[in-house]
């Protein structure tokens, strides 16, 4: 066995919303919810290999608009949640791939969710060690949008200065 090979490498993160579980899901698996604090534009088909697409530069051509491709891995309603999920357009190699994203809902009150989220299935080499790195802050900034969104309403993309146009 290699010295350098990585087992079993994710990403793992956690946020507690001021949201009941049905709210957390819908976020998560509705258009309206994505669309509410993930990205402008998306496309979901909540069915067993159905599309998840984030479009975060929607009038982007096709390979720069985002999470493009995605396809549903798993749906158990309210509890768990899982996707494939790719690199940006930036990071090729890794792009051409999938890594998976499971994201686990816990009823902590009526109006309180706990969303466990790993991010898995990575290979090795620099490029794979960028978009570890880039997807470990770049989830925090999801998550964190998410608790904004229950707290302040869902995200006004033409106020932010998230990218939402072709440059």
């Amino acid at each position: 066995m290699s010295e350098n090979l990585i087992i079993n490498r994710s990403i793992i993160k956690e946020v507690s919303i001021p949201a009941s579980i049905d709210e957390a899901w819908n976020a998560w698996t509705t258009k309206q919810g994505l669309e509410s604090f993930f990205a402008p534009e998306c496309h979901i088909e909540l069915e067993l290999w159905g599309r998840y697409e984030i479009f975060f530069v929607p009038d982007a051509e096709k390979g720069n608009k985002g999470a493009e491709d995605n396809k549903i891995l798993a749906v158990e309603p309210n509890k768990m949640f899982s996707f494939t999920w790719d690199a940006p357009a930036t990071m090729p190699e890794v792009r051409k791939q999938r890594t998976s994203v499971v994201l686990k809902f816990e009823k902590l009150g009526e109006d309180k969710t706990r969303i466990v989220m790993c991010h898995t299935g990575w290979g090795e080499g620099d490029e794979w060690d960028r978009a570890f790195d880039y997807f470990t802050d770049a989830w925090d900034a999801v998550l964190k949008r998410l608790g904004i969104r229950f707290v302040d309403g869902p995200i006004d993309w033409t106020k932010t200065d998230f990218p939402t146009k072709k440059d």
